[in-house]
């Protein structure tokens, strides 16, 4: 990842999460809320090469972490995200090329972001954080499975074609 697409990445997941906490935060979905930010990110991720996903995992954490509504410690996470970029960096060769199939994408982005969920609530109840209750938790992940399952058909195109645009020719080749 060139120095011109991380600083491009860094300010659209910025905008993305200043849009997530202004207006989708404040919206009161049936069972449970929806995080677009999550959703991007994770798209973002799968679609980059092995350090990329890494960093952008990375940076998105930052950003969470430096949230005013988390409620985590700080750094938690930049580390779940990490991880998770880590674990979609390694298996990039096994999943495949998104672009060719966007319902696997879209169910890809979903999993990957119950799984985000469930890895910071397991790392949250290790560190002695107060997560909640087992069943309201159980409703939160699948909430937000189910939500971003519905919406990610709308925002993912967008996100395919705009990484495609910002390839410099280097990493086209």
């Amino acid at each position: 990842m060139s120095a011109s697409r991380l600083s491009l990445s860094s300010l659209f997941l910025f905008l993305i999460f200043t849009i997530q906490e202004a207006a989708i935060a404040r919206i009161n979905f049936p069972v449970t809320g929806f995080s677009l930010y999550l959703a991007i990110l994770i798209g973002a991720m799968a679609l980059e090469d092995r350090s990329g996903a890494i960093i952008l995992g990375f940076i998105g954490g930052l950003i969470m972490d430096l949230a005013p509504t988390s409620n985590s410690p700080f750094g938690q996470w930049a580390l779940v995200l990490t991880l998770i970029g880590y674990l979609i960096s390694t298996n990039r060769e096994s999943i495949g090329d998104f672009t060719t199939r966007p319902g696997a994408f879209v169910l890809f982005v979903a999993f990957a972001s119950a799984l985000t969920l469930t890895l910071s609530l397991l790392l949250g109840a290790l560190i002695g954080d107060q997560t909640g209750t087992f069943g309201r938790n159980v409703i939160v992940v699948l909430g937000n499975t189910l939500w971003t399952f519905l919406f990610s058909p709308l925002f993912l195109p967008g996100l395919t074609k705009l990484r495609e645009i910002t390839l410099t020719s280097r990493e086209r080749a």
